[in-house]
């Protein structure tokens, strides 16, 4: 990793350490200062999910399991980093850890490895233009292949990179029928002006046109990738509203009946079914009836719209950007109910403007959490998340316990059912009207889908049989300095009796110190048993 650092670019390192040291310093420590594989992980997927809108593969959301994957097993650095991902296990065996700068190469590795995808995909926008990289194309070429190339990203995996007859007519079509269309061709068109104009004093102001060469389309689409995910989320801010105003008592939940009941004239009609919206942690069930969790729903992969084979982009988790401004002020693992308290009345949300009043059942709530881990709360423990859930309705997901993270991936429900036709949807609607939508108190919201079940995520879990062996090896440790300290003792002593028969001979001192050999030995034994 070391390597990565010096061959990475100055500013780009810098940007990643200014991205992630705040989160770096809330993160628990092993004994050497530096951060386990748990919370490598929860870093790394912070990043690119605040940072670009990624999803990387292998490192799913906001699922709580107490067994999940580490950052060596996610999939692009497993067939593009190997040598890396040995690195990473050589660390984990040793124990060792990462320190700040290791995780900000780790970041920097995965970050460039997915900007060279996207160049791949660059060669096959310029092929699928009849063009090649080795000519320098005008303004109108270069527009028509960065177009391509985003038609390419979002159709991921099912995109055909060799189909020249195929992609023309699809991007014929999509010009003609998608409302998205325009905003597609908008983005790209700024893109390419934000690059002209941050390279004016490196480029000829005196052509009539400008020309633009391989390199520079490189730019432009490391560009275009790094903010698609944050220009994109611009919809999902427009879904978030209509989901909000079907939430009539602000709780951030939407009776599943009014969910499935959109008139034909709505901007969005919401087809998922209830087993998708169950398992992904999105579907309330409670004595209330059915309820759509609207931040979970959200941050679900139904939400994502372009997915390659190493990760997706999807809609921002609204409430990774509060934690990161809770880590930047506690810089550490863990701090009291009291000091969390006077933050969160005064942070603001897209939804709710501060300071203001924290409901007296949620206050409880968080010093019950203090209460069983020794007066401390943790930051990134379940308990905590479930507890941002209801000071944020809206942008923070509830924690649900997943037994199998795969269900928060986009890849996992394109092999199963996930929508349901207009007929199925109305007769859910149908189906769930009836039950009582009677408005609910906050706290009865709270008791209703509270749970007690803590998960630390970021805290290591020892291994236990590395604990046994490492007893045994303590013990045989201990036995043997037992061992040599009695027998050295005892030639000690022997000596020191020996000695005391030269009577006149010995000094005040030598006496004074045989009178403290058996005291000196018997206090030596003694602590090494303790």
């Amino acid at each position: 990793m070391q390597e990565v650092l010096r061959g990475g670019s100055r500013s780009g390192l810098e940007k990643i350490e200014a991205s992630i040291w705040q989160t770096y310093q809330a993160l628990p420590k092993n004994e050497f200062g530096h951060i386990g594989p748990r919370a490598v992980r929860y870093l790394v997927h912070n990043y690119f999910a605040k940072e670009h809108g990624w999803l990387i593969k292998g490192l799913e959301p906001h699922g709580h399991q107490a067994d999940m994957s580490q950052v060596h097993e996610v999939n692009i650095l497993q067939d593009k980093a190997p040598a890396l991902v040995e690195s990473l296990l050589e660390a984990q065996r040793r124990g060792r850890g990462l320190a700040l700068q290791d995780a900000v190469a780790m970041v920097a590795t995965l970050e460039r490895l997915i900007f060279d995808e996207a160049v791949i995909l660059l060669h096959a926008a310029y092929r699928l233009n009849s063009v090649v990289p080795v000519v320098q194309l005008d303004e109108a070429s270069m527009h028509e292949v960065l177009s391509s190339y985003l038609v390419l990203f979002e159709m991921g995996q099912k995109a055909d990179l060799n189909n020249t007859d195929l992609h023309r007519a699809l991007k014929t079509r999509a010009a003609e029928v998608s409302s998205n269309w325009p905003l597609l061709v908008e983005f790209e068109q700024d893109s390419l002006h934000n690059y002209l104009y941050a390279n004016k004093d490196k480029r000829n102001p005196f052509l009539a046109v400008q020309m633009f060469d391989f390199e520079d389309a490189v730019s432009i689409v490391e560009s275009m990738a790094h903010g698609y995910g944050k220009w994109q989320n611009t919809e999902c801010q427009q879904m978030k509203r209509e989901l909000m105003d079907l939430d009539s008592e602000g709780h951030g939940l939407v009776p599943l009946g009014r969910f499935y009941s959109q008139p034909e004239n709505a901007e969005y009609h919401f087809t998922e079914t209830r087993e998708y919206l169950r398992q992904i942690g999105a579907l309330q069930e409670s004595s209330a009836g059915l309820h759509v969790r609207i931040a979970n729903y959200m941050t679900g992969p139904s939400n994502c719209i372009a997915s390659s084979s190493y990760y997706s982009v999807c809609c921002l988790n609204e409430c990774e950007g509060l934690m990161n401004e809770l880590e930047a002020k506690v810089l550490a693992p863990t701090t009291t109910p009291h000091r969390l308290l006077d933050l969160v009345v005064n942070m603001s949300s897209a939804t709710i403007d501060a300071p203001r009043q924290i409901p007296a059942a949620l206050e409880q709530k968080l010093h019950l959490i203090a209460k069983h881990n020794d007066g401390q709360v943790p930051l990134h423990g379940r308990l905590f998340a479930q507890w941002m859930h209801y000071a944020f309705p809206h942008e923070c997901p509830y924690p649900q316990i997943a037994e199998d993270a795969s269900v928060l991936t986009p890849t996992y429900w394109e092999k199963e059912k996930s929508t349901v036709n207009r007929t199925e949807r109305a007769q859910l609607a149908e189906a769930h009207h009836s039950i009582s939508e009677a408005p609910q108190v906050a706290e009865d919201v709270l008791e209703l889908s509270w749970s007690d079940h803590e998960l630390l995520v970021v805290q290591e879990v020892p291994k236990a049989g590395g604990s046994v062996l490492r007893i045994l090896m303590q013990l045989a440790l201990l036995l043997g300095l037992l061992h040599t300290t009695m027998r050295n003792c005892s030639t000690t002593m022997a000596a020191a009796k020996r000695d005391s028969k030269g009577g006149r001979a010995a000094t005040w001192e030598r006496r004074t110190s045989r009178k403290q050999i058996p005291q000196i030995c018997y206090l030596s034994i003694t602590a090494l048993t303790l």
